[in-house]
C-alpha cells in the first residue's frame, strides 16, 4: 500500500487507519517522490490526493499506467465534483472519495482494490 497527499497530517491518519486494520503502508509527500522509491514497484493499492502541487493524482497514475504498472487506486479529495469523479473512473481508479470520508468506506474500497491487485498477480 502507498499514501501520496500533500498534506502531512491526511497521511498519518491515513497511516494510522490503515496499520490499525492490519495493513502495512508507505506515505509519500508528492508523486515525484513516490515515482523516485523503489516502493512503486510492490504496491498493491494506492491511496492518492487528486489535486497536489506539482503532478497531480491523475498525472501519477497515468505516469504508472506508461510504465506498465496498473495499480489499483482510490482517489481522495476536498475539492470533486461529478465531472472530476467520471474523468478518475475513466482513466482506471478504483474509486473517488470526497473529504472528509468515513474511515469504513475507505477501508472497503482499499480491500477490493487489493483483492482486485491479488487477482492480478494469479
Amino acid at each position: 500500500m502507498a499514501i501520496v497527499d500533500d498534506d502531512d497530517s491526511v497521511r498519518t491518519a491515513l497511516l494510522g487507519l490503515l496499520r490499525a486494520a492490519g495493513l502495512s503502508a508507505k506515505a509519500f509527500a508528492s508523486a515525484e517522490e513516490f515515482l523516485a522509491s523503489e516502493h512503486q514497484q510492490q504496491v498493491g493499492c494506492l491511496i492518492a490526493d487528486i489535486r497536489m502541487p506539482g503532478m497531480s493524482g491523475l498525472h501519477l497514475q497515468a505516469e504508472l499506467s506508461a510504465r506498465g504498472r496498473r495499480v489499483p487506486t482510490i482517489f481522495v479529495t476536498a475539492h470533486g465534483d461529478t465531472n472530476l469523479r467520471k474523468q478518475a473512473l475513466r482513466a482506471g481508479a478504483s474509486e473517488l472519495l470526497l473529504k472528509p470520508f468515513r474511515d469504513d468506506v475507505l477501508l472497503e474500497h482499499v480491500m477490493a482494490a487489493l483483492a482486485t491487485s491479488a487477482e492480478r498477480i494469479e
